[in-house]
């Protein structure tokens, strides 16, 4: 018995501790897909596709917005766009990507049209990047009947000229007018070749023959700088622009590969793997690059979430560097994710679904609350990583003194229950317990002010853990803060 009771506490332990350090997936309240990652201003956006849950195929009816000002805590931000925001659309909401362009947001999708009974190509637009999002043109940007219709991915030039990618297991192209919603000219295909991208066309690729790879779907385009180095390694004193393809490859189960030219109209050139294919629990991969404060990411998507799978895949992230040439290093998935690279601050009011990681929860919106945490039951919880209890906002306010009160906005239908404030770890022993009554309803918000019974500074985990009756819904979740 002792020896059971031994394991028992063992198991538990490792799990908690494998828990503790995991960041990947990066959201766990939803099945999210198709990462396409945005920097404006000091937040980083990660536009999403969302695999319901209990799915048995990409039956995807949404697209979701996520943004972080430090990788590691992420705000959810609902859902601003979906297939009824578009007329034309009746099904399969996949892979998207959102750009800027003098003010506005441009946000390419691809949906199952009702016109024509193939994928299309869409476009919806706003003045934020997380809405509210309405379809530019009322039609598809590009509609042909075709299936190869999936998977737009939209990339700005230097000299300021639009490119916008697409297709399976085509790849096809056109250049966007400044409006973003018109084609400067017609859409054409890449004509893929063994040196371009490891196999040449699908209608040319014969059957018995082994091709080093072969594209797939979910392209994703980029351009950058680099200095190439000689026969010596030297490296060039004037740098010079390299175009990015990278896209999913070789059938199913799908790595990541890439290739690169001299422009967006090629000649492409085969680079090789940048994430081969691993135990990610997943068949399919699509990845979104961006560097953000300093540093580059790699974001893709797995099958790691409880219940996940190929059709319930979840968003992670990986940094990574450039090799002095401009090419890829190998990336290999991990739990543990990206460190952060910035701090949280307590002392204003933070919204409940900014999470580093949870348990249980899930989160709802409306129109006029938002999004809010739901779905919270006995023993779930919420993390966020960083919360910097000495620094005020910024590193040249600092403040002292501990907080002296811990403030939530909640609403409960039933009886309530608790939430406890603890740091660093799941199990250690609360700072504060706020209790959460009555309120009459889940969207019937209270704000309720408890007591924290210990002097906290420095920087900490903070873990919002949830008690209460076992079995039933206790309460919904809109924000928290501490105070001094």
């Amino acid at each position: 018995m002792r020896i059971k009771s031994l394991y028992i506490t063992l198991t538990l332990s490792v799990c908690f501790m494998a828990t503790a350090v995991a960041q990947n997936p990066v959201v766990q309240t939803w099945f999210t897909s198709d990462p396409a990652p945005m920097v404006c201003g000091d937040r980083i956006y990660v536009y999403t596709g969302h695999d319901e849950d209990n799915a048995d195929f990409f039956w995807m009816q949404e697209w979701r917005i996520y943004s972080s000002e430090d990788m590691v805590n992420w705000t959810d931000h609902g859902s601003p766009l979906d297939l009824s925001s578009f007329a034309w659309a009746d099904d399969r909401a996949w892979a998207a990507q959102t750009i800027e362009r003098n003010g506005h947001f441009y946000w390419y999708i691809c949906a199952h049209s009702k016109l024509t009974n193939g994928m299309a190509i869409g476009v919806a637009v706003a003045d934020s990047p997380t809405g509210p999002f309405r379809d530019a043109l009322g039609k598809p940007l590009f509609d042909n009947g075709s299936w190869d219709n999936i998977d737009p991915t939209v990339c700005i030039d230097t000299d300021g000229q639009a490119w916008l990618f697409w297709g399976n297991p085509t790849i096809n192209y056109a250049k966007l007018n400044d409006d973003m919603l018109s084609f400067k000219d017609e859409v054409r295909q890449v004509n893929q070749t063994i040196e371009g991208f490891g196999a040449p066309n699908m209608k040319e690729r014969q059957r018995g023959v082994k091709y080093k790879d072969t594209y797939t779907e979910g392209p994703w385009i980029m351009q950058r700088s680099v200095y190439p180095t000689d026969k010596k390694g030297r490296k060039a004193k004037k740098a010079q622009k390299l175009y990015y393809l990278l896209y999913a490859a070789g059938g199913i189960p799908e790595h990541i590969a890439y290739s690169t030219a001299p422009s967006f109209e090629g000649p492409w050139t085969y680079r090789g793997e940048i994430m081969p294919q691993e135990d990610t629990k997943s068949f399919t991969n699509h990845c979104g690059i961006t560097d953000y404060k300093g540093h580059s990411y790699f974001f893709y998507h797995t099958g790691k979430l409880p219940g996940g799978g190929g059709f319930g895949r979840s968003i992670a992230v990986e940094e990574f560097k450039y090799n002095d040439d401009g090419t890829f290093p190998i990336i290999h998935h991990t739990d543990e994710g990206v460190s952060p690279v910035g701090t949280l601050n307590p002392y204003c009011r933070q919204e409940a679904e900014t999470i580093a990681w949870s348990k249980g929860v899930k989160t709802e919106q409306n129109d006029k609350t938002g999004v809010y945490v739901s779905n919270i039951h006995n023993g779930d919880y919420i993390k966020v990583r960083e919360v910097d209890f000495d620094t005020y906002g910024n590193a040249d306010a600092v403040t002292s003194g501990s907080p002296k009160t811990f403030t939530a906005t909640v609403a409960s239908a039933l009886q309530g229950g608790c939430i406890e404030v603890r740091l660093d770890s799941l199990n250690a022993k609360p700072v504060a317990t706020l209790n959460v009554p009555h309120t009459g309803g889940w969207e019937e918000w209270r704000t309720i002010t408890t007591s924290i019974n210990t002097a906290v500074s420095g920087k900490h985990d903070v873990y919002l853990a949830f008690t209460g009756k076992k079995g039933p819904k206790l309460f919904s979740f809109d924000n928290w803060r501490f105070n001094r």
